[in-house]
């Protein structure tokens, strides 16, 4: 049987961007169907809107923290509290895997890109981005912060 980290990295081997594969990866587990899945996190690719900001499997990641242990109380800071501590903590797990969580350093890129238009999806694409192995930590980080869930 595919590990969701396998389903993680497959969806994203098959043209979805970050966030969408780590997200829509997980959020099954929350009662949350692919469809809504996909369209929820499909703002947050490319360092959010390809401005290449925060890498968008960070966001996934985040994103899971909150259907994990968020808040819906706004009167409720511990909650809140407990609830930024372990996005901060997947972070730097995250951060200690590759340097950072900015998706221009992870690619290597002086600044963001002029054009909001993805890359097309190619073989060579693939080959040269480091996005599958951001995919594959970021579901590693979700599985050991909630290892009862998943």
């Amino acid at each position: 049987m595919e590990s969701r980290a396998e389903r993680a990295v497959g969806l994203f081997l098959s043209g979805y961007n970050c966030c969408q594969s780590v997200f829509a990866a997980y959020s099954e587990a929350f009662g949350m169907d692919r469809e809504m899945a996909l369209k929820v996190s499909c703002s947050m690719g490319g360092g959010i809107g390809r401005m290449r900001e925060v890498c968008g499997a960070v966001s996934g990641m985040a994103m899971i923290a909150g259907l994990a242990c968020g808040n819906t109380d706004p009167g409720n800071q511990e909650a809140k509290t407990k609830n930024y501590e372990t996005v901060r903590q997947m972070a730097d797990q995250f951060k200690k895997a590759h340097k950072t969580i900015i998706c221009r350093e992870i690619l290597g890129l002086l600044e963001a890109e002029e054009s909001a238009a993805p890359s097309e999806r190619t073989e060579s694409y693939y080959r040269e981005r480091p996005c599958a192995r951001m995919v594959e930590t970021a579901a590693r980080i979700i599985e050991e912060t909630f290892p009862d869930r998943f």
